[in-house]
């Protein structure tokens, strides 16, 4: 697939070829726009498809020609996974588990999805019945709603709970209390709750004037019964009053005939409840409370219900309602809903064989599933150096991913708080596959996943993620790895390369005035860096820069002998001797080096004119010392690298003290022994540094 990205941030344009069913392994310096690119993606397949956070800031203000960021040939792609910061910090370390929904994501297979879908068809049966059914949904519903009311305590009922707050002073609706019998009407009307709280609200302004808050009439003789009404009736009390009340009229018939006669009695009761009638809730609220307890089971029945060890054909008769427990709702109403119920049980029992047979073999899976994972995961630990481990706690569909450190055995919450930044990520990383496998999507990218690492927790981590069986890592899946970090394209198509099986396609992107190109990555574009100076000495080039390259291969394969002590000499413009100095010999009484031995130089510059015909050090000297002429050499560069070299040599006063120490150090000292790309064909050098290099190198901006 090939999907092109245009204004996002500091992109321009940028094509980018991938590689269905294959690591696609971008290299590219920081800065050249690999996380824009992620993002791009993400925002680009996502539902609403909204691109605008990254419009160019040169755009923001300014956008005369109306252009967008822009993300294409994205139509194939449904579903796109991204490993980044934000992954490990959302997703990752929870207190109570490693990984966010950690059952679903590792532990239910393929396999265990199908062992599902198997015991759902024994048992479907029953769910049916509850599946649209809302006289069965309103009497669950209402039943819940009537024994939430009431909370147990070690002595009865709590009379805190909202059941008792209603009807333990007595029902004074019914009841009205002496000198308020006026008010009857409206205590009794539909809407008593709202006349209490506009009677009581309307009170509080009494004070304020001898005539009626409400009417305005003279209501002097009459304060005290108003006040009264307050007095007798709390706006809390009565709303929870009729709602108990109302409740309970709406089971009505679920009851049975001594239950309904006994409620009544309760809801009607004059100066509030007794024990004997404490005692009836609590009998009612523990039946009620079981009742909906089982019917909620069935209606979620699977095979976990099950526990380990219990043998089916025992267990499902006790999923029946059996009414001799259930004397307060034994009526006709409630018997004519739960018969389905209990005829539907009894004909599953009959499969019960089956229903075991999946049980066994759905344990038998996850069981195998949480040992290869635990298995896997805690062996990249070991090889990868990190003193922790993981397992699986709790049962069945509870069981979650704990982390702990091999020094203890107690599990540690969460785990940001014990993990440094490395061992978070590399963790990480491999919980991300995990969820990959879970979620299939169509597009796994993989921002800078592992260039903080070292060498062999990077080999772990690649290991780990693609050289095992394909169902058990992200090997032929479509990955797009975005990296500044070479070793994971050394490893994958060079050193290691018929074990990764051509399962990898590498490029470079190259950023230049915001157009990203890419330049595929073969096998023999990867070189020691000896090979690309030896190659470069046998270009057409500039003899200055073949210089530059032979003393680079000096340093590398430490031949600094005659010839290398030469062009040092040179390079460092004769280090202000006419033959130059030996670092190798003893310094004088001033604390300078000696000047180079005549016949040491000679023969310095004979090994050199080994690599460079005509050989000349004094014009060459001369050549590093004119700052013109060198300048002339940076514009003949055809390429980043080169110009960093010479632009070394041109005297600045004026140079970036960053650009400075990047140009002295950070290419001049690198550990070029490892295989790497050719700067002159790659290009490697960032375009900020080669901007900097051109301002030294005379080069008009």
């Amino acid at each position: 697939m090939t999907i092109e990205i245009k204004n996002c941030n500091n992109i321009d344009s940028a094509t980018i070829a991938i590689a269905e069913d294959k690591l696609n392994i971008k290299f590219a310096p920081n800065g050249t726009g690999k996380s824009t690119i992620a993002k791009a993606i993400i925002l680009g397949t996502s539902d609403n498809s909204d691109l605008s956070e990254l419009m160019p800031f040169k755009f923001r203000q300014e956008n005369i020609e109306g252009k967008k960021p822009e993300a294409i040939g994205l139509n194939d792609i449904q579903h796109v996974m991204c490993f980044n910061e934000e992954y490990v910090s959302q997703i990752l370390f929870k207190p109570e588990e490693v990984l966010s929904n950690s059952f679903d994501i590792l532990i239910k297979t393929d396999t265990y999805k199908k062992n599902e879908r198997e015991m759902e068809e024994l048992v479907s049966e029953i769910k049916k019945i509850f599946l649209g059914n809302q006289a069965l949904d309103e009497l669950v519903d209402t039943l819940k709603e009537l024994g939430d009311a009431f909370k147990l305590t070690k002595t009865g009922l709590s009379k805190a709970s909202s059941g008792m707050k209603g009807l333990a002073e007595g029902n004074n609706i019914q009841h009205i209390p002496k000198g308020l019998e006026s008010y009857q009407p409206f205590i009794q009307s539909k809407d008593s709750v709202g006349w209490v709280k506009w009677q009581t609200d309307g009170y509080a302004y009494a004070e304020l004037s001898d005539n009626c808050p409400f009417c305005t009439s003279h209501a002097v003789d009459k304060k005290e019964l108003i006040k009264k009404v307050g007095q007798e009736y709390d706006k809390n009390t009565i709303k929870n009053l009729v709602k108990i009340i109302d409740v309970i009229k709406r089971l009505g018939n679920y009851f049975s005939e001594a239950a309904q006669e006994k409620l009544a009695i309760i809801i009607e009761l004059k100066d509030g409840i007794e024990k004997e009638h404490e005692d009836f809730l609590v009998t009612m609220k523990n039946q009620i409370d079981n009742f909906v307890s089982k019917l909620e089971k069935l209606k979620t029945l699977s095979g976990f219900q099950f526990k380990d060890g219990e043998k089916v054909a025992e267990v499902l008769p006790l999923f029946k309602i059996n009414f001799s427990f259930f004397d307060l709702l034994d009526s006709d109403k409630t018997q004519g809903a739960i018969k389905p119920i209990n005829e539907s049980i009894d004909r599953i029992i009959k499969k019960a064989g089956q229903l075991q047979g999946k049980i066994n073999q759905q344990r038998k899976e996850m069981q195998k599933v949480v040992r290869e994972h635990e298995k896997d995961i805690n062996d990249f630990l070991a090889y990868a150096g990190y003193r922790y481990a993981v397992r699986f706690s709790g049962e069945d569909e509870k069981a979650h991913l704990k982390l702990r450190h091999l020094d203890q055995e107690e599990y540690l919450s969460g785990g940001n708080q014990h993990l440094s930044f490395g061992e978070r990520n590399a963790f990480a990383i491999v919980l991300f596959m995990y969820e990959c496998l879970s979620k299939k999507p169509d597009l796994i990218i993989l921002d800078d996943p592992i260039s903080s690492f070292d060498k062999n927790k990077k080999y772990a981590i690649l290991e780990m993620l693609f050289r095992r069986d394909k169902a058990l890592c992200l090997k032929n899946k479509t990955v797009l790895m975005l990296t500044h970090d070479i070793e994971p394209i050394i490893d994958t198509v060079k050193a290691l390369s018929v074990t990764f099986k051509n399962q990898t396609s590498a490029s470079f992107f190259k950023l230049k005035s915001g157009i990203i190109e890419e330049l595929p990555i073969q096998k023999n574009d990867l070189q020691t860096f000896a090979e690309i100076c030896k190659n470069s000495l046998r270009a057409d080039m500039d003899s200055i820069i073949k210089l530059l390259y032979l003393r680079r291969s000096f340093e590398i394969t430490e031949e600094k002998g005659d010839a290398y002590q030469v062009l040092s000499n040179l390079l460092h413009k004769g280090n202000g001797k006419a033959r130059g100095i030996d670092t190798r010999e003893p310094i004088d009484d001033e604390g300078n080096f000696l000047e180079m031995d005549q016949s040491k130089f000679d023969n310095g510059c004979s090994e050199i004119s080994k690599y460079l015909h005509r050989f000349s050090y004094s014009e060459l000297l001369d050549r590093i010392c004119d700052e013109a002429e060198m300048k002339n050499i940076y514009l003949t560069c055809t390429n980043g690298y080169e110009k960093l070299q010479v632009c070394r040599l041109i005297e600045h006063e004026e140079k970036d003290a960053v650009i400075e120490k990047f140009i002295k150090q950070t290419y001049h000292i690198e550990n070029e022994f490892v295989c790497q790309l050719d700067p002159a064909k790659f290009d490697t050098i960032p375009e900020y540094i080669v901007t900097e290099c051109d301002k030294i190198g005379g080069v008009a901006l």
